[in-house]
């Protein structure tokens, strides 16, 4: 089961792993550039965790405001998405140094770069313009180019950095087609909260990766993840133990809408995707880190 190689990273880190001191002092067991994961999504499989239970709603509702180009965390708030909550507060954006940002607003984040990369950032702009569509090229080019090598996007700007309430974790991802027509997605992480983060981010990928193939006429085939700095924070440890003992079940299905191939992604709604087969143990509740 494709699952088991995400167990053996978080016991290997737990067992392994350097303990270093954090940006946000509650200190991790970290490992620098551990083995690749791989998961097929052939016949529509999806690598979302059975051995903790997973809020895939949640998820997809996240990438889907990437998509729009959306930095504001009260939109996702008023979707019942609690997940961007503590990194922009008043107090976590004063810390940050952008106490002109007003509540919610996250900065140039993943989907301003997705959408808008190198524009002007400014927060109290409801609706970004400019920049480099980094979704509509990637979209065209594997329509007119689907061998390119240059099938890659960047969510790490370095000029805008400091204008981020979180600079971003997963930072690139690349896309490589075959002669089938098959479309693979590797990102990387540079860094990685494995317990809590980790699981989010595969399973994203994932869901963005079967949007792609849709809107290009081909089959989504495997997601790919490296790494930088993989880490479990020391106050994740003990769920961790707890989810070493469970066996995990096979990974669920999904369908998705036709729409989704010509709905513009202001369009797209979670009432698109269906699950289908997904068990489960219990969630596995912890503490993120801000």
């Amino acid at each position: 089961m494709e699952e088991l190689q995400y167990l053996d990273l978080i016991n290997t880190i737990a067992q392994k792993g350097v303990q270093r001191e954090d940006r946000t002092k509650i200190g991790t067991y970290s490992l620098f550039c551990p083995n690749p994961l791989r998961f097929s999504l052939e016949n529509d499989k999806m690598p979302l965790l059975t051995t903790k239970q997973m809020p895939w709603k949640t998820v997809i509702k996240e990438l889907l405001w990437f998509l729009r180009g959306e930095t504001n965390a009260k939109i996702l708030q008023q979707q019942g998405v609690k997940i961007w909550d503590g990194n922009s507060s008043r107090e976590f954006l004063d810390a940050r140094g952008l106490s002109n940002y007003p509540d919610g607003e996250l900065g140039p984040i993943y989907g301003f770069n997705f959408r808008h990369f190198g524009a002007h950032y400014e927060p109290s702009n409801k609706e970004h313009k400019g920049g480099v569509d980094q979704i509509a090229y990637l979209i065209d080019t594997l329509k007119t180019d689907p061998f390119s090598r240059r099938l890659v996007l960047s969510a790490w700007n370095p000029c805008d950095l400091a204008k981020c309430a979180l600079p971003p974790c997963h930072m690139f991802f690349e896309l490589y087609v075959t002669p089938e027509k098959s479309l693979s997605l590797h990102f990387h992480m540079r860094s990685s909260d494995v317990f809590l983060g980790l699981p989010f981010n595969i399973f994203s990928y994932a869901v963005l990766l079967r949007i792609l193939a849709c809107k290009t006429g081909m089959q989504a085939k495997e997601v790919i993840v490296t790494f930088g700095d993989a880490h479990i924070y020391k106050n994740h440890i003990d769920q961790v133990k707890l989810q070493l003992e469970r066996k995990p079940f096979d990974f669920p299905t999904m369908q998705m809408s036709k729409d989704v191939e010509t709905l513009d992604f202001h369009q797209i709604d979670i009432k698109h995707f269906k699950l289908i087969d997904y068990k489960s143990y219990e969630t596995l509740k912890a503490p993120m880190a801000v």
